[in-house]
């Protein structure tokens, strides 16, 4: 999960639009979404019978499996897009080619003059957006950072100051909680400490595989491992946005 959280954020706005990543060593093509990886050279045929290389099924994977990109992206939490409700809505009315008035009459509410207000305000957002990247890609340029932040995953319920740690100081409060070694059992929960706590549940979080639905008794049996009240280390990776589950709790899967 961890892997595939640090590919998403590292993949380009162009490859974030596809849904897809080229591994340049391994010679696959990688759902940004669910980690699905289809082989360079590798014919693939889906239910229609038709023939696809790697790259092309890719795409249809991510349209198939996942609706589109697009909804993809849009549904992701507020602290990641930077968009409101209201704009979202907006949004995927625009993407559905709706016009002005079309809109008005399904909202039932507002008026045609208030929907293009909207629509040049978040063209002026894309025109700064473009502006912040260019401006973040020179300065990297030109000063490789030398402290990395440890990688925001994307179900996170809140993204703030609390996510403000370097991968060395996780490390040293990995191996300052967890007994023999990264994989040993954790010696205690950091309860009120936010960092730590963060720190702590994505390192649990590697135990669960991404497109896996899991029971809550297996997800308990993996957790008994880890730590004695495996209840608690449940409930927190659920309220940090780590793992998702079903409302009468019989499964549980990777956010």
């Amino acid at each position: 999960m961890q892997k595939l959280s640090e590919m998403f954020w590292r993949a380009s706005v162009e490859e974030i639009t596809k849904g897809y990543v080229y591994d340049e060593k391994e010679k696959l093509y990688i759902c940004l979404i669910c980690g699905e990886a289809f082989e360079k050279g590798i014919i693939y045929t889906p239910d229609n019978n038709k023939y696809f290389e790697a790259e092309k099924y890719a795409s249809y994977h991510v349209s198939k499996e996942h609706s589109s990109m697009f909804e993809y992206l849009i549904n992701l939490n507020k602290k990641l897009t930077g968009l409101t409700d209201h704009q979202k809505n907006l949004l995927k009315y625009f993407y559905e080619g709706y016009s002005d008035s079309d809109i008005v009459k399904a909202t039932g509410g507002g008026s045609t003059s208030t929907v293009r207000n909207h629509r040049f305000t978040l063209r002026e957002k894309e025109k700064q957006a473009k502006i912040f990247l260019a401006i973040m890609q020179l300065l990297e340029r030109n000063h490789s950072p030398k402290e990395k932040f440890i990688t925001i995953h994307r179900g996170a319920t809140m993204i703030d100051e609390r996510y403000a740690t370097t991968e060395e100081e996780k490390q040293k409060i990995l191996k300052a909680y967890f007994r023999e070694g990264l994989d040993g059992p954790l010696e205690n929960f950091p309860a009120r400490k936010e960092k730590r706590k963060i720190v702590i549940l994505s390192h649990i979080a590697k135990k669960f595989k991404t497109g896996v639905k899991y029971s809550e008794k297996e997800v308990n049996d993996i957790l008994k491992n880890i730590y004695e009240d495996y209840v608690l280390i449940r409930r927190y990776l659920i309220q940090y946005g780590f793992l998702d589950r079903e409302r009468d709790c019989s499964q549980y899967w990777v956010k």
